[in-house]
């Protein structure tokens, strides 16, 4: 047995076998070859590969969910030995002179076009599985291993480090914990893990990744940060006890369900759910939250190949109004920059990304991406009780200019006939002092502020969120910080406007009581730590 100590950024225990995250090259190039009859013999060799590896499949399935749920991986063998499909792939590497790769990219990206332009509902489904069966192929041919591709098995997932956009991509099915060699518990990545409610472990370090393989055995407790790989029967014992006894406080806080977020001296405060999509509803509605406080925008960008439509993100908006069935939903514009990076925005790399262009400067510098969002959240607004909120705010001039911009969206969609709420609460991210210390010109112009903590202790201690070297001087419990969120919450009040927190520290138990003497009216956590704050709620008497 051997330890390795890094952060934890969630605190649970999980025991299963290690996964290493292979980062497979980002995009298929277009090579120009000259025996175009070795790269046809790869093709086969990659295409019975895949046929072997679509039977492991199809009869662990068989064994799990049965044969009709088995059935879509005897269609996929079926599909690579499609003469349409493999006549194009062949017919790109001879007439292009091109490599496997290629020509197998194009070939998916022509047929999973044509099914999705038909009528017929089945066919259009075979688009999913034609780029499904290709990236298994270019996988195969490229040696690129992407997580997880041929078990159903939970593991703990272990890399370097894992980008936002890396993290979305994983089957969250399939994993039981996160564990880094480096990264920083404010990442956005650490962020993920707590809302996906699984044990995560940053800054493992180098020794851990170089040591570890593929199926050893580990425990990780995220309380601790430790991680124990190939551990002997008395740790394993102990970790499952600690894991039992999770489950044991989870589900006594089930008892809460349905229960009201007042102090024992009844004050009434909203809990809200952070989420990062609409596939998270599930986890807002399990938990109970009052309703969702922080929808990161956001991820629309990075689970896309480009800047997603109007019609997409009214979709994606529509969906999570409705289901939440009148209850608020608070959604965030666009918050790309600094750690969350998208390549087709072609940002430049920048000193210090995290006081550079991003967030609300990408939306006013580039009005036509800001207006396609907008115009999606007003279209939505129809649908449900929607709330928008502006991310780092730093003057009264940004949100004139923001609030302009709003007026024009709902000018033209009204001449063009488009219904939309006219009871949508405006209101500001609070994450930067200035925003905090001219809070009392900010309130007045909008219904709400939003104190996001995170980014509103790195602006204010000077801390880096994502260097773990200077983990140790960020305190989340600074005077400073705290002093901030005081002063925007009196601004706040004296003008009319509510405020919430939606940051990290809103899950904070030890700060929940300070939180309420503030006069905070709102929390927004991740969803599983919804009924522990309303458990920190019940039990406070503000009147001592």
């Amino acid at each position: 047995m051997k330890k390795y100590q890094g952060k934890g950024v969630y605190g649970a225990v999980a025991v299963g076998k290690i996964s290493l995250f292979k980062k497979p090259d980002a995009a298929v190039k277009r090579i120009r070859v000259v025996d175009t009859g070795n790269e046809k013999m790869r093709l086969e060799q990659a295409k019975t590969l895949a046929i072997e590896q679509l039977q492991k499949i199809y009869d662990k399935a068989l064994k799990e969910v049965g044969e009709a749920n088995a059935a879509i991986f005897e269609i996929h063998q079926m599909m690579l030995d499609d003469d349409d499909y493999n006549d194009s792939i062949d017919n790109i590497i001879d007439s292009q002179s091109v490599n496997a790769e290629y020509a197998v990219a194009v070939t998916a990206d022509n047929f999973a076009e044509m099914f999705s332009a038909m009528d017929d509902e089945y066919m259009k489904a075979r688009a999913a599985d034609v780029r499904d069966i290709s990236n298994r192929l270019i996988n195969n041919l490229s040696g690129s291993v992407s997580f997880d591709t041929d078990t159903n098995e939970k593991v703990i997932i272990c890399a370097s480090d894992l980008a936002p956009s890396e993290t979305v991509a994983l089957d969250k099915n399939k994993v039981l914990a996160f564990v880094t060699a480096h990264g920083s518990s404010n990442s956005h990545t650490a962020i993920l893990a707590r809302n996906m409610n699984i044990p995560a472990i940053i800054g493992a370090g180098d020794e851990f990744l170089n040591e570890i393989k593929d199926g050893m055995e580990a425990i990780v407790d995220g309380y601790t940060g430790e991680v124990f790989v190939a551990p002997d029967e008395v740790t394993k014992s102990k970790a499952l006890e600690k894991q039992f006894a999770d489950e044991e406080k989870k589900r006594l806080l089930q008892e809460l369900k349905g229960k009201d977020n007042v102090t024992l001296d009844g004050k009434k405060i909203n809990i809200y759910a952070n989420i990062g999509g609409v596939e998270n509803i599930g986890a807002v509605l399990l938990n109970d939250a009052g309703g969702i406080g922080l929808f990161r925008s956001e991820f629309l960008y990075l689970e896309n190949s480009d800047y997603p439509t109007e019609e997409q993100q009214f979709t994606a908006y529509k969906k999570v109004l409705e289901s939440m069935a009148g209850k608020k939903v608070i959604i965030r514009t666009l918050d790309i920059g600094a750690d969350k990076q998208v390549d087709y925005f072609d940002l430049k790399k920048e000193e210090n990304p995290a006081l550079g262009y991003r967030a609300i400067r990408i939306c006013l510098t580039r009005p036509d991406i800001f207006k396609t969002q907008l115009r999606a959240l007003y279209r939505a607004s129809s649908f449900g009780n929607l709330g928008i909120m502006f991310p780092m705010i730093t003057s009264v001039s940004e949100l004139e200019k923001i609030l302009a911009i709003c007026d024009e969206v709902k000018t033209e969609l009204n001449e063009q006939g488009v219904e939309f709420s006219d009871k949508i609460e405006l209101g500001i991210m609070i994450e930067t002092p200035a925003a905090a210390l001219i809070s009392d010109k900010l309130a007045p112009m909008v219904d709400f502020f939003s104190v996001g903590t995170n980014d509103l202790t790195q602006y204010t201690l000077a801390c880096d969120r994502q260097n773990p070297d200077i983990e140790q001087f960020v305190d989340t419990h600074h005077e400073a910080i705290l002093r901030l969120i005081e002063m925007s919450a009196e601004n706040a009040h004296k003008h009319g406007a509510w405020i919430g927190i939606c940051g990290e520290l809103g899950a904070d138990t030890s700060l929940t009581e300070t939180f309420l003497r503030m006069g905070i009216d709102e929390l927004s956590v991740s969803p599983t730590f919804v009924l522990k704050v309303r458990s920190a709620v019940r039990s406070i008497d503000l009147s001592k």
